[in-house]
């Protein structure tokens, strides 16, 4: 996506039920690795999580500390909007814009609920990816390939289309590791 920066060291995939289903589900999946340099230093870490009464999964990419400051920021703004996602995001990347501390902070988040997925960044860019699968981080366009192709291919929930897409992606990026962290709000 044009706009949004591409972090070495991760790789979140976000999967919506297919258009037309009777059940009403997103999962979320991130692999586990950190490095640093051309070390990995951490091969199970949980870059995504349930925000606000488990209602809501947010993935991050980029520099852990920096994702790790925009979550706690993220989390905050879910509870002053009550849950509403695109108000809590248009809230953050506000901070995020204006906040001199926060500018230069590197790190780009997804987040979802059952209404939708947004991708949000450092630049102030809150964007609604077209269709129902969205990804960040350096395999993300690996990650983003092999979801799609599992959809249009398979008749597989949205949880194993995801899992799966960070196994494939493990296999071709090098900053991606197998070790998947997995969430899923509604019903498969």
């Amino acid at each position: 996506m044009s706009g949004i920066a591409s972090f070495e060291g991760t790789t979140i995939i976000c999967v919506r039920s297919a258009p037309g289903s009777d059940k009403k589900c997103v999962a979320m999946a991130g692999d586990g690795q950190v490095t640093l340099g051309s070390q990995i230093v951490k091969a199970n870490a949980r870059k995504v999580r349930r925000l606000y009464n488990r209602s809501v999964l947010a993935g991050f990419a980029g520099s852990t500390a920096d994702a790790m400051t925009l979550l706690e920021r993220f989390e905050s703004r879910l509870e002053e909007c009550k849950g509403d996602l695109m108000k809590s995001a248009v809230a953050l990347v506000k901070e995020w814009r204006l906040d001199k501390a926060l500018r230069r902070l590197e790190a780009v988040m997804l987040v979802a609920d059952l209404k939708e997925v947004l991708m949000l960044s450092g630049s102030g860019d809150i964007i609604e990816p077209d269709g129902e699968i969205a990804s960040i981080g350096s395999g993300g366009g690996y990650a983003l390939a092999a979801a799609r192709a599992l959809r249009e291919g398979t008749d597989w929930s949205p949880s194993r289309i995801a899992k799966r897409a960070i196994e494939i992606t493990s296999d071709i990026c090098i900053y991606t590791d197998n070790v998947v962290t997995l969430e899923v709000l509604g019903d498969e």
